[in-house]
């Protein structure tokens, strides 16, 4: 049995057979809109989100977990006996890992680590799942916690959006803010770079921006198999379920995953937004 207990959050987007195969444990974010507030992918499921957005006068914003949600579930699992790793995801994205470093120094005989992933969505996810497979083999917390924080060095995520309107407004567009301003039918392509979204180029089309996509994985595979690859979308199954065949077509792919944007990172990048998360073999 693991000693190891891994937490995350509900941008980690693992499909749930994964989520329950390693017993990993989700702390959802908020979404806030108007006078309500859902959990994230508890109380609101993305179908309904994207209908509700069409025709929405007040727009939706997010907020981080609390300190207390943090501690509420470590204490269930240190009353376990298990060491508590939590790997969440970025600093410059969310408030998420200071609550979860509040949580950790309300306990401090406890056995806790909290890892920055610097990034989010599935790219946040395969590093829970390097993290949780090293302690579904029995390794240490420490063992755990580097196979997490090395996961980090061999992937990435590269998105195309419809417009950046939503991060924007969200506060979350980092060095993308250079593109504002331009032609209005630009397809931004963006990256997640040292945990902030930063801008990688723009094209013309919802194609070319999708193609543009394939072009950067490939670059920068040089050759390499992906272990994990996954295709993410806000309200485009076909898209993305595209994009990664096509990607497996260029490239040898691992692992593939096809997951839907939760309403809280659907916020911040809109409808019609696909994403591509991948991580190379050593």
């Amino acid at each position: 049995m693991s000693k190891v207990a891994i937490v995350t959050d509900s941008t980690a987007y693992l499909p749930p057979e994964i989520i329950e195969q390693y017993n990993i444990h989700v702390v959802p974010l908020q979404l806030i809109w108007g006078e309500e507030t859902f959990k994230d992918g508890v109380d609101i499921q993305p179908g309904e989100f994207y209908t509700r957005l069409q025709t929405a006068e007040i727009m939706p914003t997010t907020s981080q977990p609390s300190a207390a949600e943090f501690k509420s579930v470590f204490e269930e699992l240190l009353a376990q006996g298990k060491d508590v790793l939590a790997i969440v995801i970025s600093s410059g994205l969310s408030g998420t890992v200071a609550s979860a470093v509040q949580a950790q120094k309300m306990l401090p005989e406890a056995r806790i680590e909290i890892v920055d992933s610097l990034t989010g969505a599935m790219e946040l996810g395969i590093h829970v799942l390097e993290a949780a497979r090293a302690a579904a083999e029995g390794e240490s917390l420490e063992v755990c916690k580097n196979r997490a924080e090395g996961a980090r060095q061999k992937s990435g995520i590269v998105f195309a959006v419809d417009t950046l309107e939503f991060l924007h407004r969200g506060g979350r567009i980092g060095g993308a803010k250079r593109l504002l301003g331009t032609v209005l039918n630009i397809k931004p392509i963006l990256e997640v770079i040292d945990g902030k979204v930063e801008a990688l180029d723009s094209v013309r089309t919802r194609r070319k921006a999708h193609g543009r996509l394939l072009e950067l994985i490939q670059e920068r595979s040089q050759g390499r198999k992906l272990r994990y690859a996954s295709a993410m979308h806000a309200n485009a199954p076909e898209d993305a379920q595209k994009l990664l065949d096509q990607l497996a077509g260029r490239v040898d792919v691992g692992e593939a995953f096809v997951v839907e944007l939760s309403p809280v990172i659907g916020t911040h990048v809109g409808p019609g937004t696909v994403v591509l998360a991948y991580m190379f073999e050593e």
